[in-house]
């Protein structure tokens, strides 16, 4: 087999919601759900096979069993398996954090840093998010802000649609805010530095750590501008639409919507993730038919050819 589904393993964070649960078909006994990793191999949350003859197993093991070649020669320039995709609902705003770029996380953290993809899933009206500063400042001014609460006055608060894309590079400052569902493909890292978290308290009553020299070390206290669009213009391939969402040397994502059919090729450079966003479709490949609804997440093997996909949905498509 060269495609197979996965099942999440997922967060209870306490700024989740439901929506991931009502919305994308998720089981779980967890309440609130925050995020659902969809692929996988971090060990804070492995997802695992759902089809096949390697179902039960964790998809670590999968990649282990399976063998190098289905990363692709892209894929094995990697030290680790390179990237994590999730789901994500925000009911209550994040906390204001920044993630290190891979020299300081090896150096600290010892695994990657982490540059990150966002696409708005869904929004509330009037929903927004933070993405860097809004003004030049110091690393003084920024702990200064930080501590004297004055830290979101400097942040670029952006507004949020349905389809927008956020390629949000290490370093830069950021949070989800409410009533915000998205999926996030970023580098296969669990390396965050918080540094304001509106006063709130985690399980055990007390304020969550905070990470303040170390967010002020990683952190690009200068604006960052973008246009929150597709990086790519949008092609049409019969019955499928597909624009380029974000590119960068860890991963590149695409946006597809299908009426109909239509084949992608997956080929011996890079793995393929195919996370369905809207509708139900039917995924055909080397005599495997895998039959997939709005939340699943399909994993396939570098070099399998020609993949048939039939249906009337939606989905993000990633790789190396």
């Amino acid at each position: 087999m060269s495609i197979i589904k996965l099942t999440p393993a997922f967060k209870d964070y306490l700024w989740g919601g439901t929506k991931l649960k009502e919305n994308y078909g998720k089981k779980t006994d967890m309440d609130p759900v925050a995020e659902s990793w969809e692929l996988s191999v971090h060990p804070d949350g492995p997802s695992i096979v759902a089809s096949g003859e390697y179902q039960g197993l964790s998809f670590p093991k999968y990649l282990e069993k399976k063998g190098k070649g289905v990363l692709g020669t892209k894929g094995n320039t990697f030290e680790f398996f390179p990237i994590l995709i999730k789901f994500i609902d925000a009911k209550q705003p994040l906390s204001i954090q920044v993630h290190p770029d891979n020299e300081y996380a090896l150096r600290v953290e010892h695994e990657y840093g982490k540059t990150e993809m966002w696409y708005i899933l869904d929004c509330e009206p009037d929903s927004f998010l933070y993405f860097g500063v809004n003004k030049e400042i110091t690393k003084e001014e920024f702990e200064r802000r930080i501590h004297d609460n004055t830290l979101l006055d400097v942040l670029k608060a952006v507004p949020v649609h349905k389809g927008d894309v956020f390629f949000i590079k290490s370093g830069t400052i950021h949070a989800i805010g409410a009533g915000i569902q998205i999926c996030e493909i970023q580098q296969n890292s669990n390396t965050t530095y918080r540094v304001y978290d509106f006063g709130r308290v985690g399980k055990d009553g007390k304020p969550r750590e905070l990470h303040i020299q170390k967010a002020i070390d990683v952190s690009n206290l200068s604006p960052i501008e973008s246009d929150f669009k597709p990086c790519g213009p949008e092609e049409k391939n019969g019955d499928c639409d597909t624009a380029r969402l974000a590119t960068c040397e860890y991963f590149t994502t695409y946006e597809s919507t299908l009426n109909g059919t239509t084949t992608l090729y997956v080929d011996d450079e890079s793995f393929g993730s195919i996370l369905l966003i809207e509708g139900n479709a039917t995924i055909e490949n080397d005599g495997t038919t895998l039959e997939v609804n709005k939340g699943d997440s399909v994993f396939i093997d570098a070099n399998s050819g020609d993949v048939k996909i039939t249906g009337n949905c939606q989905w993000i498509y990633s790789r190396v």
